[in-house]
């Protein structure tokens, strides 16, 4: 198992961890491809990525189509992603990604959160050479063979395929996403879920005292209805 594996692992999903903020940062990705390439999921790749997460994230089918319309409509103002980087106490890299309709606002709240937490907002380009930018789909496994998959998909940009319990799971540099999607489409492979992360480079190990101090400043981040991801290269603790 490579890195990939590895991270997700350790992170397991954490960001998705409350449901009322998935459903926020689902709805915001739909204005999103909405306002990109309409809404009509058939002729928008983007959307049609962002409805499989909402299904799985069991978002209600209502609550989809009602944010496909509202961020249809004219007044319907659009969100603008926005990436922080900084570091948090012990020398951890933190990388924000944010979806924001007040820049201001939200610059303000996340230099705040650094300053309380003992970090340091860096500026752009200061960690984000650290961590790889990678996509990746959970695909339905049902008559598929994870090694099948890696062999077919490795001239579309895969890197990693390894099987969980929810699924296949590829992993590919971020440039790759369309590519893949059009193929996987192609075959009526089902999509359960894909999407976008940051993946360390290489990790730090702290104390479980530096730990604490790191997690502060993260779970501030991760409260904050603007910051849709949060990525960082502390070891995370595995149970």
């Amino acid at each position: 198992m490579g890195r990939a594996f590895e991270f997700r692992k350790a992170r397991k999903m954490k960001r998705w961890s409350a449901m009322s903020k998935a459903f926020t940062r689902i709805g915001k990705d739909i204005v999103m491809a909405v306002k990109e390439g309409g809404p009509d999921p058939d002729s928008n790749s983007r959307l049609r990525a962002v409805i499989q997460n909402a299904k799985a994230v069991n978002m209600p089918k209502d609550n989809v189509e009602r944010a496909i319309k509202k961020a249809s409509e004219k007044d319907q103002g659009d969100y603008k992603e926005v990436i922080f980087e900084g570091y948090a106490p012990h020398g951890i890299a933190i990388l924000v990604e944010t979806a924001t309709d007040n820049n201001t606002r939200t610059v303000a709240n996340v230099r705040s959160y650094f300053n309380k937490c003992d970090g340091s907002l860096g500026t752009s380009g200061s960690v984000v050479f650290m961590f790889d930018h990678t996509c990746n789909f959970r695909i339905n496994a049902e008559g598929l063979d994870p090694e099948d998959i890696e062999l077919e998909f490795i001239d579309f940009g895969a890197e990693e395929v390894f099987a969980d319990d929810d699924g296949i799971l590829i992993y590919a540099p971020f440039e790759s996403f369309g590519a893949i999607q059009a193929e996987l489409e192609s075959r009526e492979i089902e999509i359960l879920s894909s999407g976008f992360e940051r993946i360390p480079q290489v990790t730090k190990t702290l104390s479980a005292e530096a730990v604490v101090d790191v997690e502060k400043l993260l779970e501030k981040l991760e409260e904050d209805d603007d910051v849709q991801n949060v990525f960082h290269n502390m070891e995370e603790q595995t149970e």
